[in-house]
């Protein structure tokens, strides 16, 4: 009689099946999972020290674990550490860390005025950084690209969005007395964003941008400099600028994108059109049969 399952070999197809020992794992690959954990981390303890009403904290630590998560991918790739396992990681941080750990401390902060509406706008906003990240995922792996992928990005990406929407939380700390009236404004703001996340709306990305011209590089060092320096004295009033000026910048990236690449194309199978790319589900076609 044939046993269900084959024989354990030791050095068989079964025990190669299970990947390499921990110990044959450079420290290389570790590193940026390791980043990656620690973003994590630190979105999860905004959470907390937003339970704890400690809100300037919990901000920064939403931030923080944003700069991590950003960085993570860009250091397994100079590390030249990149795996699937560190990808499969990356993305359940990204949820973490710019959808729930957000939409968690703006709810803390004021949403929870709002009663029911808030925990819903809250939820819309998540599951929006979801799909959006769901959908990134989904054109990163397409074999075919559009040639304005590598400029623009569809829909606000996840890391602004959780900038963008904490935009309450950055005005009551500077004194706006977080009430319900300004509670349901603030709900109806964390879907806005939400939407944005989502919408086939293209945003420049500012991947393209490679090279910089020689006379422009001391001005530009300068107001990063300026930046940084507003950043740290002037934290919240530079985090308002910020996401007011990212929010105007949207309408502007993409009439220079309808302008250079014009509307979208009409027909599903073209590799511009956005059905063919953008969320990875099936596209309905008409039949040719009469």
């Amino acid at each position: 009689m044939e046993t269900p399952f084959p024989s354990y070999e030791p050095n068989g197809p079964n025990n190669e099946a299970r990947g390499p020992r921990l110990r044959e794992i450079p420290l290389r690959l570790i590193v940026p999972n390791v980043v990656t954990v620690l973003a994590i981390c630190a979105g999860l303890s905004g959470v907390r020290l937003a339970i704890e009403n400690r809100f300037e904290l919990a901000v920064a630590m939403v931030l923080l674990a944003a700069f991590l998560d950003g960085i993570d991918g860009r250091l397994a790739r100079m590390m030249k550490a990149t795996s699937k396992f560190g990808a499969q990681m990356d993305s359940l941080a990204d949820i973490v860390n710019f959808g729930v750990a957000p939409a968690l401390v703006l709810y803390a902060f004021i949403l929870d005025q709002a009663r029911s509406l808030g925990w819903i706008a809250a939820l819309i906003y998540v599951i929006a950084a979801g799909l959006r990240l769901a959908r990134f995922n989904v054109m990163a792996e397409r074999e075919v690209k559009a040639t304005w992928q590598s400029e623009y990005f569809v829909g606000v990406p996840a890391p602004a969005g959780a900038m963008l929407v904490l935009l309450p939380v950055y005005l009551g700390l500077l004194g706006v007395v977080p009430d319900r009236t300004i509670a349901i404004i603030a709900s109806a703001y964390t879907v806005l964003i939400g939407f944005l996340l989502v919408c086939r709306m293209p945003v420049w990305s500012g991947k393209s941008t490679n090279r910089i011209r020689r006379d422009l590089v001391l001005p530009i060092i300068l107001v990063v400099v300026f930046y940084v320096a507003t950043l740290m004295t002037y934290t919240w009033e530079t985090m308002v600028v910020t996401a007011l000026a990212y929010l105007a910048t949207l309408p502007f990236g993409a009439r220079k994108w309808q302008k250079k690449y014009g509307n979208w194309p009409d027909h599903p199978d073209h590799p511009d059109h956005p059905e063919g790319l953008d969320d990875g589900l099936p596209v309905e076609r008409k039949s040719d049969q009469p």
